[in-house]
């Protein structure tokens, strides 16, 4: 929640700022201390003109890395916010698993830094949970930060552009093919909000970006109910090989 301005001296005053990562005092809410900020590694150019992985220093505009050459994506690019290291990983998880969903406006407005054309004519659609796993975690991580990009860019949010039609279970430390086979038929269309997906052009956003497996499920989705474009956006994406290059 925003708090207004006149209020603020107040709430700072009875909860002092403090860095949600380590305690150390701030001077303002919503932020980071000065060393957990250098834990964060924020990609950069130049990158993949198709997936924006970075690229080594000296490499020409327009290059294409080769994962993107060998399997094209269905994607139309990738907004990282950061690289997942240790300090992301624990944003996450006290964002995600310890419930402080109060991180949300602080990680959407790294995301939003990552996405300067997007704006009023676009449609933000969030990876959808399973119905059981929202019931257990009480809400959709992906769902808040969409609302925060929201507010920001001017875009209208879809929360429910897309439906988690059975669970599927942790797919960390599966190969392709059995990741696509837990997905398969997971995750469609809401028929009810087909009409307002067609022709748009689409930011799908989640948490993390690992293997790629459930957003390429998501865009594709999205391409095949007639969206004109897909752009994905997280906030930490795990690119191990790419952790020297920033």
């Amino acid at each position: 929640m925003q708090v207004p301005p006149a209020l603020a001296p107040i709430v700072d005053l009875v909860f002092p700022p403090r860095c949600p990562l380590c305690g150390e005092a701030l001077a303002s809410q919503g932020g980071l201390c000065v060393d957990c900020w250098a834990d964060l590694a924020i990609p950069g150019e130049p990158c993949c003109a198709t997936c924006q992985r970075p690229f080594g220093e000296g490499a020409p505009d327009g290059m294409v890395c080769a994962p993107c050459l060998a399997s094209p994506p269905a994607h139309d690019g990738i907004a990282a916010a950061t690289l997942y290291t240790d300090g992301s990983r624990r944003l996450v998880l006290a964002f995600k698993h310890g419930r402080r969903i109060a991180l949300a406006p602080l990680l959407a407005r790294l995301i939003a830094a990552k996405l300067p054309l997007v704006g009023p004519d676009w449609l933000i659609v969030p990876v959808p949970l399973h119905r059981w796993r929202l019931w257990r975690r009480g809400f959709n991580q992906s769902a808040l930060l969409g609302r925060e990009i929201a507010k920001s860019t001017g875009a209208a949010l879809l929360v429910d552009g897309l439906i988690r039609r059975k669970a599927t279970p942790m797919l960390g430390g599966l190969g392709r093919a059995a990741r696509m086979r837990a997905l398969s038929g997971a995750i469609t269309i809401n028929p009810a909000r087909a009409a307002r997906i067609k022709g748009k052009q689409i930011l799908l956003v989640d948490d993390v970006l690992t293997s790629g497996s459930t957003s390429e499920t998501c865009v594709k989705a999205l391409k095949r109910a007639g969206a004109a474009k897909v752009q994905i956006a997280c906030f930490a994406r795990v690119l191990d090989e790419a952790l020297d290059l920033v």
